[in-house]
């Protein structure tokens, strides 16, 4: 996998851009002005990133992710992933018939859901998963893989299925080895 180099991200002027930030030449990336990413973190091969996202530090997006931010923003806090092919979405068109849909519509046309995403800290989505607008990915929260998240989440919970429910709690363990790696890299 090839990364844009540091003088390369530079020149495509983020909003923010932290230290050992790592993007593939591969990824795409549409509004980077709207677009914060922070120290240590990694957007792999075939990413589709676009309107307004902020990314913490340590968070690993892979292979096939979209991020829609639209608007209202996704947030990912650090030590946050999405494994492969993650959909994480902002806004949704209406399904019911009541308005027309699509980008090619004038929005007063349109019966749009926006609102803002949250993934909080320690939370990793499994590949093929899809998350709602206005859900928020409460701390330490793991979902399966080709889990349907249309609901907020409960903290250091194990969520799978479609719907997303939650199957058990999630271990802390974690929680010792983000303090020793925090200590070394200080």
């Amino acid at each position: 996998m090839a990364f844009y180099t540091q003088d390369e991200l530079k020149s495509m002027n983020f909003k923010h851009i932290g230290k050992n930030v790592k993007i593939s030449n591969k990824a795409s990336i549409y509004c980077p002005e709207l677009i914060s990413i922070g120290d240590n973190s990694r957007i792999d091969d075939f990413c589709v990133l676009s309107g307004n996202i902020s990314i913490g530090k340590n968070v690993h997006i892979a292979v096939f992710c979209n991020l829609a931010g639209g608007e209202e923003g996704i947030i990912m806090e650090d030590f946050s992933g999405l494994a492969y092919s993650v959909n994480v979405f902002t806004q949704s068109d209406d399904y019911t018939g009541k308005s027309l849909t699509n980008p090619t519509v004038p929005d007063k046309y349109k019966l749009e859901t926006k609102k803002q995403v949250l993934i909080k800290k320690h939370v990793i989505v499994g590949a093929g998963s899809i998350i709602f607008p206005g859900v928020i990915l409460e701390e330490g929260c793991s979902v399966g893989a080709m889990s349907l998240v249309t609901r907020s989440t409960e903290p250091w919970k194990i969520y799978s299925g479609i719907p997303a429910k939650p199957i058990k709690d999630r271990r802390k363990d974690l929680l010792v080895y983000e303090k020793k790696y925090l200590e070394e890299i200080e």
